[in-house]
């Protein structure tokens, strides 16, 4: 189930781009959490042994379909940028899709872009880029379906995503949750989308 968290709006006096941005983010926040209610509603009561075993063929390929056509819309997206994105050292200062990595659930955060084209006062107190940052829960099997459904102008630096783990304490979900960042690393790699991991166990910066 997607958890949509909206970015806090200021008391400033309407301005007809940050409308739009807005309503950018709430259409793309509303086709996202659609995908989540629609996983969900697809998860019925208990199957016996023999109907699973006749659907899982069928999964599988349905599964690869999907990957293959991900992968195809997000090849329009060009390739990454080194001099751009290796020169970003702070999570909030990172402009393409954001991952972070938790045992349970993926949060992807990401810039919407900014509807108006005029460079004057870009990034600040009338147009700041925290109004445009969205940030979303999603199980892992939802991220290709997510990241398709991005606009070419959230991926500022190209086809990459930077990927960190969830910061936590306790030391016995460490393992866990280092799987799941390896499945993701993977995932992402199959979709043709190179990685930039920031952080391991330590919470340091990995490059």
């Amino acid at each position: 189930m997607l958890v949509p968290v909206f970015p806090i709006r200021f008391n400033l006096p309407p301005r007809p781009y940050l409308r739009r941005v807005y309503l950018q983010g709430a259409s793309l926040l509303v086709g996202l959490l659609a995908l989540g209610m629609a996983s969900c509603s697809r998860s019925g009561g208990p199957a016996s042994s023999a109907t699973m075993g006749h659907s899982q063929p069928q999964a599988s390929q349905q599964a690869r379909a999907a990957q293959d056509s991900a992968r195809q819309e997000l090849d329009q997206i060009p390739p990454p940028s080194k001099s751009l994105y290796l020169a970003v050292h702070s999570q909030e200062g990172w402009a393409n899709p954001f991952v972070i990595v938790d045992a349970d659930m993926l949060t992807l955060q990401i810039v919407l872009p900014d509807a108006n084209p005029s460079p004057l006062g870009q990034g600040g107190l009338l147009r700041p880029v925290s109004a445009r940052k969205q940030t979303l829960q999603i199980h892992i099997a939802e991220l290709p379906k997510a990241l398709t459904a991005l606009p070419a102008e959230a991926w500022p630096y190209g086809r990459v995503v930077a990927t960190a783990e969830a910061a936590t304490t306790n030391r016995t979900a460490r393992p866990a949750i280092r799987r799941k960042m390896e499945t993701t690393i993977q995932m992402l790699n199959d979709l043709g989308i190179v990685v930039d991991e920031w952080a391991g166990p330590s919470g340091g910066l990995l490059r």
